[in-house]
């Protein structure tokens, strides 16, 4: 009686936090019955390449969400940072030393705007929204003016090279989007800083009152997003070998903010965890792939992104009550 006592105890603790594995499963199941050749072990690696982009900006948007913020600039910011990095290498010259440096010039790139948009938020009192929305048409805009409209190219075979390697037989992208998750919580779960993200997103007053600096949490938030943008930029244009300044990015914000829902971040704040961002990148990657093999209609995919938000946000407030 003991152990079944135990066993339900473990289960009624642990299930909410493991149910969104179980609903991957789920969903990998039925798409495999829905299509045979989703199952095959190349589907599952390119539904896992194709996720790790959106995925590794979706893990530094549940720092500013749990902080009580939102970022809807990263798709454009994904565009600004890989035409840096594109333009920066094919200036310098096709050179391990000028990939290094158009590289870090992009990440440096980020921190300053994401400093810059934490700042506008935090002391401007700027609402997160707006300050957000508008960076995103300023970054689209400077793409869009510097490249007339038409698209970033590199002849840098080494540059293109990284995106396109394989480490172990597994997709480099992938393997930083496993590594970059891991390191991110135990940021988030295992750092004082992290801890002041929560409190931070939970109760600001309080907070506040425990003598936490409110405004440097969420900006530091802000700068953690635009390093994660950054290292998916660069992971996407070394891997395409250019830069679309009209399209590249477009949709990252609502797919990002959309895994983080779907993992279990409050767009209230105070509530998210990165291990439910992945996997809700992953759900979102598999329902992405489910739609193209069933052949529905590209301009009904944003539609289903958008009931999914919604059903996720309902679903959290259906738990809170």
């Amino acid at each position: 009686m003991a152990d079944d006592a135990l066993k339900k105890s473990w289960f009624k603790r642990n299930l909410p936090k493991y149910l969104i594995v179980f609903i991957l499963i789920g969903l990998m199941a039925i798409s495999g019955a829905l299509s045979p050749s989703f199952l095959k072990p190349r589907n599952i690696l390119n539904i896992f390449w194709q996720t790790s982009y959106v995925g590794i900006i979706a893990i530094g948007i549940t720092f500013v969400m749990i902080a009580g913020g939102i970022d809807l600039s990263v798709g454009s910011l994904v565009a600004l940072l890989g035409s840096t990095s594109i333009q920066l290498v094919n200036k310098l010259g096709d050179r391990t030393a000028s990939i290094i440096l158009s590289v870090t010039v992009a990440y440096c790139l980020s921190v300053l705007l994401g400093f810059g948009a934490g700042l506008l938020t935090t002391k401007g009192k700027i609402p997160a929204f707006v300050t957000t929305l508008g960076a995103m048409a300023i970054y689209r805009s400077l793409v869009l003016n510097f490249a007339n409209g038409g698209v970033y190219m590199t002849t840098s075979e080494k540059y293109i090279s990284i995106g396109m390697r394989f480490v172990f037989g597994l997709p480099l992208p992938m393997i930083v989007f496993i590594l970059y998750a891991i390191i991110a919580h135990v940021l988030l779960e295992k750092t004082k800083f992290g801890r002041y993200v929560y409190a931070v997103g939970a109760n600001e007053v309080a907070a506040l009152y425990s003598a936490i600096s409110v405004d440097l949490v969420r900006t530091l938030t802000y700068v953690v997003s635009g390093v994660s943008v950054a290292t998916s930029a660069f992971l996407l244009s070394s891997m395409m070998g250019s830069i679309s300044s009209s399209s590249t990015g477009v949709g990252y914000e609502l797919d990002a903010i959309a895994a983080a829902v779907i993992g279990g971040t409050s767009l209230s704040g105070g509530k998210g965890s990165i291990f439910g961002t992945f996997f809700g990148a992953l759900i979102l990657g598999v329902i992405n792939n489910m739609l193209v093999m069933l052949n529905v209609a590209v301009y009904l995919q944003g539609m289903v992104k958008g009931l999914i938000i919604i059903g996720a946000v309902l679903l959290q407030n259906l738990r809170r009550d």
